[in-house]
Order: C-alpha cells, then sequence, then structure tokens
C-alpha cells in the first residue's frame, strides 16, 4: 500500500535524515543521467525529489502521483507539474516519455506487474527508467522510521528479473543510503563520507537503496509467413496431367 503524501514530503522535505536521503539519492540519479535537455521527463510515486535537476533543460517535467498515495503542488517555487492518476493508468500518451523515475512506485505497488506494464507503455522506444528501490540486504529496510522500511525490499538479482519479465533492459545498477538510518548528529554530518565510501564496495552488503536503470526494449515483429505462403504456394495437383482445353 502506498505511503501518504504528507508523510513522505515531511519526511523528505522536513526532517534532517528525509534531506540527506533525498541528496544521496539524487546525487546517483544525476551519475545515470547528467542532463535531459529537449527531453520529456516523468516520476511516480513521489519521485518529485529527483526530478529537479531537469526541471531547467528538459523540454518537459511531470510528477505522477497515484491516487492512494495522494498529491502535493511541486515544485513550490514554479508551476505545477504534479498530477494525481490512477496506478496502473497514467495520463499519458504511449511513447511520449525519454527518462523516467519510480521512487516509492513499484515497492507499494498493490499490482506491481500492471504497474511495470504501465511504465513500458509510456517509455518511447529507447527510453531509460530508474527504478529506486529498498534493498533487501540492507538496514533500511528493516526500519520503519523511513518511507524505505515499507512495502517489498528487492535484491538485486529479483528486481532485475521482474524488469526482464516485462521486457525491459537492464543497463546498470548503483546503490545509495550507506549510512545507519539514524538522526544522530554523527551520522548526519558524515553522511558524504559513507556515501563515497560505499559506492567503492559491493553494493550488495549494506547499500539501503537500489537503484535499478533500465531501457525499453523493442523487438522487430516477427513476419507471419503469409507473404512466403503466397509466393510459393502449395501445389496439391503437382505432378498431374495438366488439363487441355477442348477443341470443341
Amino acid at each position: 500500500m502506498h505511503l501518504d503524501v504528507l508523510d513522505l514530503r515531511n519526511f523528505y522535505y522536513r526532517t534532517n535524515l528525509g534531506r540527506v536521503a533525498r541528496r544521496a539519492i539524487r546525487n546517483q540519479v544525476v551519475a545515470f543521467w547528467p542532463e535531459a535537455k529537449g527531453q520529456t521527463v516523468a516520476g511516480f510515486g513521489f519521485a518529485a525529489p529527483l526530478l529537479r535537476p531537469f526541471l531547467d533543460d528538459a523540454r518537459r517535467v511531470i510528477a505522477l502521483m497515484p491516487g492512494p498515495q495522494g498529491v502535493m503542488p511541486w515544485p513550490t517555487s514554479a508551476a505545477n507539474v504534479a498530477v494525481l492518476c490512477a496506478e496502473t493508468r497514467w495520463p499519458l500518451p504511449t511513447g511520449l516519455v525519454d527518462k523516467l523515475v519510480l521512487l516509492h512506485g513499484l515497492e507499494t505497488s498493490e499490482h506491481p506487474s500492471a504497474l511495470l506494464d504501465e511504465a513500458y507503455r509510456v517509455l518511447g522506444p529507447g527510453g531509460r527508467v530508474l527504478f529506486v528501490v529498498p534493498h533487501r540486504g540492507g538496514i533500511w529496510a528493516g526500519s520503519d522510521r523511513t518511507p524505505f522500511g515499507f512495502g517489498r525490499p528487492y535484491s538485486l538479482r529479483q528486481i532485475e528479473a521482474q524488469l526482464r519479465r516485462h521486457s525491459f533492459q537492464v543497463e546498470g545498477n548503483r546503490a545509495a543510503l550507506f549510512m545507519p538510518p539514524s538522526e544522530r548528529r554523527f551520522w548526519l554530518r558524515t553522511a558524504p563520507v559513507w556515501e563515497r565510501l560505499g559506492q567503492r564496495l559491493p553494493m550488495a552488503l549494506i547499500g539501503g537503496a537500489l537503484i535499478v536503470e533500465a531501457a525499453k526494449q523493442v523487438y522487430s515483429p516477427r513476419p507471419s509467413g503469409l507473404r512466403e505462403a503466397v509466393r510459393r504456394p502449395f501445389e496439391a495437383l503437382e505432378g498431374l496431367p495438366k488439363p487441355v482445353a477442348n477443341p470443341g
């Protein structure tokens, strides 16, 4: 079940731990996608905190927030781009989106398979998507003090297998949130150090969030065989004498 938008807003914008988490994850998003000039960028769930780097250069930015979660105006300093939508029916044309980010969308969905199908639908050919999910092996998934303690945590193998089943091609992965989910001053002040150190370690050890990049894989249509059948018709009477016209 999706978390409430007010709880998510309060965590990411009004707590020190949430601000640290927002910065750590957003840094990894930018590492994947340094820019999106002239592109359409969308987010689903509570992805708005991760979309801000693209507001200036992207052709358009859209923050999709599911009905069970609720919606809030975003950004506060410019025209609103947030919209409330059904979880598996987004108000976007097929193939519109170049880049898509999901944060607190997949792991809390009651219909993850249909949600992945909808994400696939709105992406254009070769479009990219980032899935940010709680890491099953990280300590953040074991604490309900943050949004990463709710929903279904994933291992890297689980999330990649699920994406492949829905015709996504996995392109890469990173991790974030290597510090404990603690409001203690020591951990908050040293968070950047832990993030830098964590990027040098196998992420399956302690990273609290998995970030997986995938691309929309479009298959060329298979020929139906009709053309070949017409070009080379089956000759059922082959070998029999050909009829001779009656001279009359």
